[in-house]
């Protein structure tokens, strides 16, 4: 299984998921960079992910949609801040409305994605760390209960059979 940690910090109003990957850090990279292949894993297994917008740049937003196995829909966004290839990417990450923008009604969070190699004589092994940092302890406490820990896990754990 490529997790290796979850770490709630809610002194600092982090949440922590890292995976370990038998791939150099471009070819993680490319699992951010290619829709098609974040589409692959972004959602959690059942819940298959779709991203009709990707503007994978500095100022650039996204708009995806997980469908359900029963055909429900949960819409989202990214609006990307930094884009440090192939190590970081800070983005914001919200929930949508029906009309696929972004909506008040959630919150929205920032999010840090950290790519870097851990291990191997050439440089194979890849530690990728999703920190997602919160406004309040009771946007952790919302977001956590509605299974973010449990979700992120499961479709990270979707990556090595990609990376293969």
């Amino acid at each position: 299984m490529p997790v290796i940690d979850t770490e709630t910090d809610r002194e600092n109003l982090q949440l922590t998921v890292t995976g370990e990957f038998i791939a150099p850090p471009e070819r993680v990279w490319q699992m951010w960079s290619d829709p098609r292949q974040l589409e692959q894993w972004w959602g959690p297994p059942g819940w298959p992910a779709s991203f009709p917008r990707y503007e994978f740049e500095p100022g650039g937003e996204a708009r995806y949609r997980m469908t359900g196995p029963e055909g429900e829909v949960s819409a989202a966004w990214f609006r990307f801040i930094e884009i440090d290839e192939p190590r970081r990417i800070e983005l914001d990450d919200g929930f949508s409305g029906d009309d696929g923008e972004p909506t008040e009604a959630m919150p929205s969070m920032r999010m840090v994605v950290e790519i870097e190699p851990s291990g191997g004589s050439d440089g194979s092994v890849t530690t990728m760390s999703i920190r997602t940092i919160f406004d309040s302890v009771e946007q952790l406490e919302q977001i956590t209960g509605m299974g973010m820990v449990e979700g992120m896990t499961a479709a990270m754990n979707q990556i090595d059979g990609l990376l293969a």
